[in-house]
């Protein structure tokens, strides 16, 4: 191993060195793109520059078959003999511009992983459907929905007149998130008087990551409570799973498991009074006519599956169904609840607008459909589908 003072052709392999060092830098200054992070690591390779591994002022460069160690900060070139083995490849590390810069050391892990493998939903709902989307450390998610279920979209004459029925009364329902760890989140989420005044509380832990595991998994524990969390409480266990399909795709299945779950009525007399009570003890369902033969209350069981394809980089198509497999006709629902919309996905903001035959939205609710909601027994088959739209921001 020999020094080589530095000459005209040392200057030259120098400036060229310190040239790729600074594209680095730049890259990982601005958040260059992936495309150009790989042109970049191309053009590396292309003219012999490699970077040696645990140094950040080392460069070797290939030429006719030697190779040549260029210390950046000595300003001094070696010719070198050792295997090319030891030597690690250039490779130019960019920002994700969809990353936040919050994000956990959890996270971080996650994103040495190979990004473009696997799907990053957009929402924290495909339409009603969670998709196990993790709260980063120490963010705050607001959640807002609203389903418009007094009109149907399609039938009858002059649909356009009022907008799909946009024109109609609308039930928005407004949730808050917060990421106390990568792993862990805690939420609030209240719906209005037009279906029983809920209030939900919930917390939801990350328990596998399909870039370390075979599938994302995620176990979430809720309890709501009608009228502002005061009566006819449903306590709810899930477990949100999802699986990608490269990075344009992504399955999702959430069994859900309620205790004294309510049917989902609308206000019958006026805003201003509460909900009614629904005792488990009581025969039949207040406000519900006999010949329903509508409990109550009931445990319920249900599994939702559901589908996201990105048609454009920001641009999804989601697709659900949430069958109930134990004590559906107890709460009057007699066909699953559906729904499919489109979605448009920013940085830290999504909004997704569909149609569908759920006007709940909380954990206990989506389950119902418009059907028992208006006590029009055939209003949720697909005629009776109706507009709908999930607005999400995260902060910061």
């Amino acid at each position: 191993m020999r020094i080589i003072r530095l000459s005209y052709l040392g200057v030259v392999i120098l400036l060229l060195a310190a040239s790729l060092q600074a594209g680095v830098n730049r890259s990982g200054e601005i958040g260059s793109s992936e495309s150009q992070a790989n042109q970049q690591s191309d053009l590396a390779t292309e003219l012999g520059v490699k970077f040696v591994q645990g140094s950040s002022t080392k460069l070797i460069i290939e030429r006719e078959g030697k190779r040549y160690e260029v210390d950046l900060a000595l300003r001094q070139i070696r010719q070198l003999s050792e295997p090319a083995a030891k030597l690690q490849p250039a490779k130019l590390q960019v920002s994700n511009n969809t990353a936040s810069s919050s994000s956990s050391s959890a996270q971080s892990n996650e994103s040495s992983a190979p990004a473009h493998r696997y799907y990053r939903p957009g929402d924290d709902l495909l339409f009603t459907l969670p998709t196990g989307r993790p709260v980063e450390k120490h963010a705050w998610v607001i959640n807002f929905t609203h389903r418009f279920p007094y009109e149907a979209a399609f039938t009858e004459r002059a649909r356009g007149a009022t907008l799909l029925g946009l024109d109609d009364f609308a039930i928005p329902s407004f949730g808050i998130q917060y990421g106390v760890t990568g792993r862990l989140s805690v939420s609030a989420y209240r719906s209005p008087t037009d279906i029983g005044r809920p209030i939900e509380l919930g917390a939801k832990y990350r328990l596998l990551d399909e870039r370390h595991e075979v599938i994302n998994l995620t176990g979430r524990f809720s309890v709501d409570g009608q009228n502002n969390f005061q009566r006819n409480f449903t306590t709810n266990f899930e477990l949100i799973g999802s699986r990608s399909l490269g990075h344009r795709a992504q399955l999702y299945a959430v069994p859900t498991f309620s205790v004294h779950n309510r049917p989902v009525l609308a206000a019958q007399t006026s805003l201003i009074n509460p909900p009614p009570y629904q005792p488990c003890s009581q025969g039949l369902a207040t406000n519900v006519p006999a010949s329903f033969n509508v409990r109550p209350c009931a445990n319920t069981f249900s599994v939702g599956f559901g589908a996201a394809v990105d048609v454009r980089p920001s641009v999804a198509l989601v697709a659900e169904v949430i069958p109930t497999f134990v004590n559906e006709t107890d709460l009057g629902i007699h066909r699953m609840p559906f729904s499919f919309g489109i979605q448009k996905k920013l940085f830290h903001h999504a909004f997704t607008f569909g149609f569908t035959t759920a006007p709940g939205t909380n954990t206990s609710q989506r389950i119902a459909t418009r059907s028992i909601f208006l006590l029009e027994p055939q209003s949720d088959t697909p005629s009776g589908m109706f507009v709908g739209f999930d607005l999400m921001r995260q902060l910061p």
